[in-house]
């Protein structure tokens, strides 16, 4: 078969078309291939990216369901705040990060919302929780600069990192940071978002939100903010710590300046309102002295986990103490005590409440609270409840005893002053602070008698039983000493320090308050009369004379050996207050005596925590028991005919030898028929038949062989002699 030819068709001059050229064809191929390649790219890239804001949907969706709702957002918080107030509800300190009032978004003011927006993210209310523009603006200045000057977080982010996360910088964080700054987006309004960042943002200083932030640097809720403060409060967002204006005013005002021109370059602040700011206008609150009033709020905080269960919100904790007593206090403390020697000073109200406390001459340099922790002789202090004992066996302050030398179990104490007075009543030898005669009534009432009486007044240490102790030789707290005097002043009734008044919410729902404790009686009214008494001539006459202050004061000094430590406790107006100096090493402080620095600075102290109170006399009156009454008082009572004992036999005698209840009834009393030798009767209630009726010889006898240490005799203690413990005889 013939091949036919295909037929040419003729060219562009004539001549026949050539035929295509099918060698060329492969470079056709490799220009669709890549074609091809293209498309796929475009095509996969596409489905990846919609695969990617598929996930990135579902991952926010999935995360906008599991955020807590918008009332537990608010409450959340990265550690407890705690507001520490005085009695007039200053703020004595804050603990922990400060987040202050919750500012509704209609109570923030308009300039702080401008302010935070145009610094912060010009663009909040356009984006949808990530700010594209913002992170492509922050790139380009990172490949100018050469590092990062600009952030891309969005006030969303911040409150996403703030509440969920932590400020590493890890690429993983920030997937995580824009993933729920999205889901916040989807789940609550820009107004909510922007009232949750301002309430939890950190302001430097321990502050978080605007209304920490007010009150700490302008001394003002957040929601009174004037153009100026609003501009430095927004600047501290960047760097608090390098723009705090408690740090350094003129970076925090420069830094402000430059926030009020963004404003005004964001639209968000006129020309004119700009051009008028005038920061010389602003005024910083004073630092809150934290000093000697942090002694009292280290012993009143650790309390908290007994009263209040555990709770997480911000608390406040309203306290008792006094800001002008504690300011007096420090002042008289550090103002009266010697050179290189350490003071502690604690006062209470009638009711316990501790109205001042400090535990040291300076907190900075040293934390310890001497008022709380420290243990101490009290030196003649002690003496309070030697003399207790003895007026609750029986002695009064008019008693006579006798300063004499004394030596007890080989024991031998001596007076201060190597001297000795001889006989002189009770009165007397307490004001002199006589440790003769402490110890002479020590041993008479009995050591233990002593110790049980300072466990009764709140004496929480270990108490030695041996002689000595009478003058003071075991170790004691300063505030369980000022408890006892307390006690003393409250008539003989218990009173227990305390330092809380109330815990709340900073809502103002109460979480605790405090009642009172209930009071048991400690010792009869008339001792308490008694020491009152034997306390205010301590004062008027003896040792305590530098305490005087103008008005009735009742108190007692105390010295240790070698002057190691120096005392003044005592009371006025309601008010209870002891004070302690000493070394922390216990070295003889040269010229210390509880009648000189410590006695000074009592009184520098009660003069302003007295002030606005009236004087209050001292109920010093004695209203002694029935058994206690003189032999001639109860003579006059009585027919002085019935003068009676109880013979050999056990048969009750009447000094004219009748015997009772022999039948004949007390209405028909008949004489014993007598024996004609028998001697008459006697005719009267002689010396020996009192001596005989009373056993008043036997009893005399005894103690001048027994005790090495014998009680002097008293005016009419005849008639009701102590029995060996100091109790009435039954």
């Amino acid at each position: 078969m013939a091949r036919r030819d295909t037929p040419r068709r003729p060219n562009n001059d004539g001549g026949p078309e050539r035929t295509p050229d099918r060698r060329r064809a492969p470079q056709g191929r490799e220009g669709s291939f890549l074609g091809r390649m293209v498309r796929r790219l475009i095509v996969w890239g596409g489905g990846v990216a919609l695969l990617g804001v598929i996930g990135v949907a579902v991952a926010v969706l999935i995360t906008a369901r599991s955020l807590p709702s918008y009332d537990r957002l608010k409450s959340s918080q990265a550690g407890q705040m705690i507001v520490v107030r005085a009695n007039d509800g200053s703020e004595i300190v804050t603990l922990g990060p400060s987040y202050g009032k919750w500012v509704p978004y209609s109570r923030i003011p308009e300039v702080m919302k401008d302010a935070m927006i145009s610094v912060e993210d010009r663009r909040f209310r356009e984006h949808w929780g990530v700010d594209p523009i913002g992170i492509v603006r922050s790139v380009m200045v990172r490949v100018q600069s050469g590092h990062w000057r600009q952030g891309g977080s969005t006030i969303t982010q911040q409150l996403a990192r703030n509440v969920f996360l932590n400020n590493s910088r890890t690429f993983d964080r920030k997937i995580r940071e824009a993933v729920l700054a999205m889901a916040l987006e989807s789940k609550f309004s820009k107004n909510q978002i922007l009232e949750l960042y301002l309430n939890k943002v950190y302001f430097g200083g321990g502050a978080y939100g605007v209304d920490s932030a007010a009150r700490k640097f302008f001394g003002h809720p957040g929601d009174q903010l004037t153009l100026e403060e609003a501009a430095i409060i927004a600047g501290l967002v960047k760097a608090p710590s390098h723009y705090s204006p408690t740090a350094d005013a003129q970076a925090a005002v420069d830094r402000a300046k430059v926030v009020v021109e963004t404003m005004k370059d964001a639209g968000n602040l006129t020309p004119a309102a700009a051009a008028s700011a005038n920061f010389d206008n602003v005024h910083l609150a004073a630092e809150q002295g934290q000093n000697s009033a942090r002694y009292f709020t280290d012993w009143v905080l650790p309390q908290l986990d007994l009263v209040v269960p555990e709770v997480d919100q911000p608390i406040e904790v309203w306290t008792t103490l006094d800001p002008v007593a504690q300011r007096a206090a420090t002042s008289s403390l550090q103002g009266n005590v010697p050179n290189g020697v350490q003071g502690a000073l604690v006062s209470v109200d009638r009711d316990g409440a501790v109205l001042a406390m400090v535990g040291g001459t300076d907190y900075v340099t040293s934390n310890y609270n001497r008022a709380t922790n420290a243990v101490r002789q009290p030196g003649s202090a002690w003496k309070l409840f030697v003399y207790l004992a003895a007026l609750e066996a029986g002695y009064t302050p008019d008693d006579r005893v006798v300063d004499e030398p004394v030596t007890i179990q080989g024991w031998s104490p001596r007076n201060s002053g190597g001297t000795y007075a001889g006989p002189i009543d009770v009165r007397t030898a307490f004001a002199y602070s006589k440790n003769t005669v402490a110890a002479q009534l020590g041993n008479e009432v009995g050591f233990g008698a002593v110790a049980n009486m300072a466990r009764r007044f709140g004496i929480t240490t270990p108490i030695n039983t041996q002689p000595s102790m009478v003058l003071g030789t075991s170790d004691v707290r300063v505030i369980d000493m000022v408890r006892a005097f307390a006690e003393v002043q409250a008539k003989g009734t218990t009173v227990v320090p305390y330092g809380i008044r109330k815990v709340t919410t900073t809502d103002g729902e109460v979480l605790y308050s405090h009642r009172p404790e209930t009071q048991q009686q400690l010792v009869p009214n008339y001792v308490a009369a008694a020491i009152t008494d034997l306390l205010q001539t301590a004062v008027s006459t003896g040792t305590g004379r530098a305490a005087q202050i103008g008005r009735p004061v009742a108190g007692k000094t105390g010295t240790t050996s070698s002057n190691k430590d120096g005392w003044f406790l005592g009371f006025s107006s309601g008010i209870t207050t002891g004070v302690w100096m000493g070394r922390d090493d216990a070295r003889p402080v040269p010229g210390l005596q509880g009648g000189t620095a410590p006695a000074r600075a009592f009184a520098a102290y009660m003069k302003v925590a007295t002030a606005k109170r009236p004087p209050e006399p001292f109920e010093t009156q004695l209203k002694l028991p029935q058994w206690q009454l003189e032999p001639d008082d109860e003579a006059m009572q009585a027919n002085p005919d019935d003068y009676f004992y109880v013979d050999p036999n056990g048969n009750v005698v009447n000094q004219d030898g009748r015997r009772q209840g022999d039948g004949s009834g007390d209405a028909d009393q008949q004489p014993v028929p007598q024996d004609e030798n028998d001697a008459p009767p006697p005719a009267a209630a002689n010396d020996d038949f009192l001596d005989r009726a009373t056993g008043r010889q036997d009893s005399a006898r005894q103690r001048q062989m027994s005790a090495p240490a014998q009680r002097p005799p008293r005016p009419g203690a005849t008639a009701r002699p102590l029995n060996p413990i100091g109790n009435p005889p039954q």
